[in-house]
């Protein structure tokens, strides 16, 4: 399975090498015409119309991760996080580290010597380390130099006929869809964006559009699905299972009107469920390409994934084909 590829290859924000050659060569497969920019975004050409318009679809392909920033002479890796990533959830945590992939483990101070107080808070980022199985500072740097980057060592998984699991899925379920439309050709001129650096300030996405100078763009992500016990109806920001969500705000853009319209449009001709966005907090890509240049119309389409940004994520198979077939008829209604 191609998400499955997608989910376990390693891409940090600044560091997408594996995901960004995995998507170099699958946009090959296709018959795209495929650049790498200096920032490391992944633009993959297919030709329209000679007088149709330009249509960017971008995804990111960066993942939150971790940093190493220090080594303990008992050979153990302080790090930082890289992207927004909950502390609480890392202790005892397996991960992947560098490019070799060297197993290691999220360890912190044992519970029974912990203080009262130190027992009802987070762990701070300097409370916690990666063990690697290093046996002195020597032997750790040699292995791991200042710099390497960490991801989650987590395996994608069926857990049924709809729902997958894994790690990455913000935004590789995007990622997975782009490659999804090289498959055809359309009237208009179809550039996929496959960005970095998104989880650490939209950074690829301005740097892509501003190349590419699309007439419209279409953003996909993987989006926070919060329809778990415990959180009323109403804070449920999108749900698994009920389509692609639609944007119309949040913390970085507000979505042209007549592009979302249009995909309200196609979702009814096509008999597609869809739902609405209902949370305004986060970002994303589209806060940059709707600022470039003049500027440029843009609307947000994204995967509902329960608990983005930890070691394992869940989606619906489901929404993805949904979120392909709303994108594929907005395509060919241009």
């Amino acid at each position: 399975m191609l998400l499955r590829r997608l989910s376990e290859a390693a891409g940090v924000s600044s560091q997408e090498t594996e995901i960004r050659n995995l998507i170099k060569a699958e946009a090959n497969k296709l018959g795209a015409e495929v650049k790498t920019d200096a920032l490391g975004n992944v633009l993959a050409y297919k030709q329209g119309r000679k007088d149709g318009p330009t249509i960017m679809v971008a995804a990111h392909m960066d993942e939150v991760g971790l940093m190493v920033v220090g080594v303990e002479d008992s050979g153990l890796l302080r790090f930082k996080p890289i992207g927004g990533i909950d502390r609480r959830v890392l202790v005892a945590k397996q991960v992947l580290v560098g490019p070799d992939k060297i197993p290691g483990v999220i360890g912190s101070k044992p519970i029974h010597l912990q203080k009262r107080d130190e027992r009802n808070t987070p762990f701070q980022w300097q409370e916690l380390y990666i063990d690697i199985g290093a046996k002195d500072k020597a032997e750790a740097e040699k292995l791991v130099p200042l710099g390497t980057t960490a991801i989650f060592a987590t395996a994608f998984q069926q857990l049924s006929e709809e729902i997958v699991m894994g790690k990455a899925l913000d935004d590789r379920v995007g990622c997975n869809v782009l490659l999804e439309l090289l498959a055809d050709v359309y009237d208009c001129n179809l550039v996929c964006a496959f960005t970095v650096q998104e989880e650490v300030g939209l950074r690829g996405a301005g740097v892509a559009a501003y190349a590419v100078d699309p007439d419209a763009a279409l953003v996909i992500e993987g989006t926070t699905a919060s329809d778990v016990p415990d959180v009323p109806e109403h804070g449920h920001a999108t749900s698994v299972g009920k389509g692609p969500a639609l944007t119309i705000m949040d913390r970085t853009s507000i979505p042209a009107k007549p592009l979302v319209e249009k995909l309200q449009r196609v979702a009814e001709k096509e008999n597609i469920p869809t739902q609405f966005r209902r949370a305004t907090t986060g970002g994303t890509d589209a806060g940059k390409i709707q600022l470039t240049k003049g500027g440029i119309p843009v609307a947000g389409i994204s995967v509902p994934c329960r608990y983005i940004h930890s070691p394992a994520s869940i989606a619906s198979l489901s929404d993805i084909q949904a979120t392909i077939r709303l994108v594929k008829g907005v395509l060919q209604a241009f």
